[in-house]
């Protein structure tokens, strides 16, 4: 068993390398002065299962085929088997035809990392479930919720918790943590007028003098999160925290955060934000790094993934 690492996430994979007392192989990934990817392994990993830590965060074009280019050296260096470890999939959004002549990029991707040469992917909280069925390879879905049970168990008193999903969606998510924390749910009403837009219409709920858990998968531009924390804060909500297992935190999200409602923004590190968080008081980050490596360990042995869930 041997971990590579693209440059996505360095952190997250010397994490993984130390939970699993392992060394990242020796690689040399770089970019010619045109852009293109160079990718070269640099040891003998002729018979070795190799785990390949890249997420399809931005630049999610480059990233994405530097994980790609990765899986066809390793393919070509006789690897043994080769495991996509993908902690956040791109293009997961795109799963299906919402509006007519439009591409469904979830089923290319996975088209794109099983023809290039991968054996098998284990990824975080996909955003839809059924992209499992995208691929004709076995796929781990691990799930962030443990992680943040145990924060929320930790940190705050669970007497008077309601469990908030922000919209339709995420229900199923949301209530899987509140079975765990058996605690009440409440939903958002959203409604979203145009791509990156959205408009909080109601809450369906009691969410007076409660503190308010909201969770999702995903937070981009932050606009859903911040948008709901207000239409909470406006129904009488005593605190807002939210949970989010991918922070990508596009644009001007962290400074809508800051400026919010929102108590605390609990994420997880499956996307390389350090750079993005150093003034953001109010933004915590979560490792996966613990749960991806004991999920990966059992892989390597042969060994039951889903009794980490239960």
């Amino acid at each position: 068993m041997k971990l590579l690492t693209g440059n996505s996430n360095k952190h997250l994979s010397v994490k993984l390398s130390k939970y699993l007392k392992t060394k990242l192989v020796n690689s040399n990934i770089r970019k010619f002065s045109d852009g293109e990817i160079y990718v070269e392994i640099n040891e003998n990993i002729r018979g070795n299962n190799i785990f390949l830590v890249q997420s399809i965060s931005s630049p999610a074009n480059d990233n994405l085929l530097e994980m790609l280019l990765c899986i066809d050296a390793l393919k070509r260096s006789s690897a043994k088997n080769i495991t996509a470890v993908i902690p956040y999939f791109g293009y997961a959004r795109q799963d299906r035809k919402v509006v007519p002549r439009t591409s469904i990029s979830a089923k290319l991707i996975s088209n794109l990392i099983t023809k290039a040469g991968a054996d098998r992917v284990v990824t975080v909280d996909l955003h839809a479930g059924q992209i499992q069925g995208f691929f004709d390879i076995p796929v781990d879905n691990l799930y962030a919720t443990p992680i943040f049970f145990r924060h929320i168990k930790k940190k705050l008193k669970l007497n008077n918790i309601v469990c908030v999903s922000p919209d339709v969606g995420g229900v199923a998510r949301t209530r899987g943590l509140s079975k765990l924390l058996n605690v009440n749910l409440a939903i958002v009403d959203k409604r979203r007028p145009a791509p990156g837009k959205s408009e909080v219409m109601n809450i369906i709920g009691d969410v007076k003098n409660k503190i308010c858990i909201m969770v999702d998968d995903i937070i981009d531009s932050g606009g859903t999160i911040v948008n709901a924390a207000k239409m909470l804060k406006s129904k009488g909500a005593k605190e807002i925290h939210v949970y989010i297992t991918h922070g990508v935190l596009s644009g001007d999200a962290v400074k809508k955060i800051r400026n919010s409602p929102i108590k605390n923004l609990v994420i997880t590190d499956t996307i390389d934000n350090s750079k993005k968080l150093k003034n953001a008081k109010n933004i915590e980050v979560l490792s996966i790094s613990n749960l991806l490596g004991e999920a990966l360990k059992r892989i390597s042995n042969s060994t039951s993934v889903s009794d980490l869930f239960k």
